[in-house]
């Protein structure tokens, strides 16, 4: 497949004007001005040619409930929470994700190619996100990387669940107790299975604690859902003490706190603005976050905490943070490059480079304005969305 015409944001330098994709075995091959790529369709190959438009990756959703929190289903399609134990690191997102949810047509539609999909923020500790394409029927082939992150809770939502139950987590002093203890348990394991392994002798493997060694190895990030400044604080207290990765998921006071966040080091995805203040913990939330936090040297990312804010509103988010201090740059980084990198796939999606993914999203305009239309969106090398829902002519 080519290609060709329109602006083409790499997200990886330079903007190419009259560019050229050529895209074969679902990578992209070759890239560039379009005198520059070699041309020669083979018979039957396809050739997408762009007027006025703009190609770039495919959009990317850093932390959502897509296909976990299904629509229209109520109760029998929600399965994000394990409200039972506040303790449930060993649930894996892929058991529960339905890739039938209305919500993965609707994201291809807007341009959305990935997404990070996992549970909810009931629990001290919740299980572990799965990094997907967006379309396919069976979810382990769509498969980019899982586990991607291991989910944990600070503030409200872990005290509501289990005060209400007349167990312990009623306060923000035990969750950070109870995940400290995890932590250390799961330390103490790891160091035991080496010790064993080792020397040679056998060890059973502890399926409740064997999930945490990708994260004390720091292959995956502790996807801290934290709203509230003292909240990010002790999550960043937390990660330090245990030597951590750490994405800041929501990070809604991280504005008040930019210098210092961007001293510690750790990204954040920001979001869902585009939803009421229907808590205590949210009520500074504001598009403005993901800009203060960005101009003071934090990777940022969007996010619409899908079903929070519906998936499709993902770019507008972006352009509603622009609008409200953004840099235009940042915000395409936001849903692209500095997504894929938050989460952990930048060597294969979140920009248009030879050797990647062939995801790409094709829109009449810039995506993060209101009346833009998706012309195109490309998985892998094939066309799973046209606005016209004809697919170009073959050459």
């Amino acid at each position: 497949m080519y290609i060709i015409g329109g602006t083409i944001k790499t997200m990886a330098g330079a903007d190419i004007e009259n560019g050229c994709i050529h895209i074969a075995d679902g990578k992209i091959t070759e890239i560039g001005r379009r005198d520059e790529v070699t041309f020669h369709p083979a018979k039957h190959e396809k050739v997408i040619e762009i007027t006025n438009g703009i190609i770039m990756p495919g959009l990317i959703e850093a932390h959502c409930h897509m296909g976990i929190t299904e629509e229209k289903k109520g109760m029998e399609g929600d399965d994000c929470n394990e409200t039972v134990d506040p303790v449930t690191p060993y649930l894996r997102a892929i058991d529960a994700i339905n890739t039938m949810d209305a919500a993965f047509d609707d994201a291809v539609r807007a341009g959305i190619t990935s997404a990070m999909i996992g549970p909810g923020s009931s629990n001290v500790a919740g299980g572990q996100f799965a990094f997907l394409k967006t379309r396919g029927r069976r979810v382990d082939d769509l498969i980019v990387k899982a586990p991607a992150a291991m989910k944990a809770a600070f503030g409200e939502n872990p005290k509501v669940n289990y005060s209400s139950q007349g167990k312990s987590p009623s306060t923000r002093m035990a969750i950070a107790a109870m995940l400290r203890q995890e932590l250390q348990k799961a330390s103490a394991y790891e160091k035991r299975k080496k010790k064993a392994l080792d020397n040679g002798e056998d060890f059973e493997e502890d399926f409740t604690l064997e999930c945490w060694l990708p994260v004390l190895r720091r292959e995956i990030p502790l996807k801290a859902h934290v709203h509230r400044v003292d909240d990010i604080f002790t999550a960043v207290r937390i990660a330090k003490e245990f030597n951590l990765k750490m994405t800041l998921d929501h990070c809604s006071e991280g504005h008040l706190i930019a210098e210092e966040l961007a001293a510690e080091g750790f990204p954040a995805i920001v979001g869902p603005d585009l939803a009421s203040r229907s808590k205590i913990e949210v009520q500074n939330m504001a598009f403005k976050t993901v800009g203060v936090l960005n101009q003071a040297g934090v990777m940022t990312a969007i996010t619409t905490d899908h079903p929070v804010s519906l998936i499709q509103s993902l770019p507008l988010c972006a352009g509603l943070a622009v609008k409200s201090g953004l840099d235009m740059e940042e915000g395409y980084k936001a849903i692209t490059i500095s997504a894929a990198r938050i989460c952990g796939v930048a060597d294969r999606v979140g920009s248009l480079e030879a050797g990647k993914d062939a995801d790409i999203a094709i829109f009449d305009g810039n995506p993060m304005e209101v009346f833009t239309q998706t012309l195109y969106t490309i998985i892998d090398g094939e066309i799973v969305y046209s606005r016209d829902q004809t697919l170009p002519a073959e050459q």
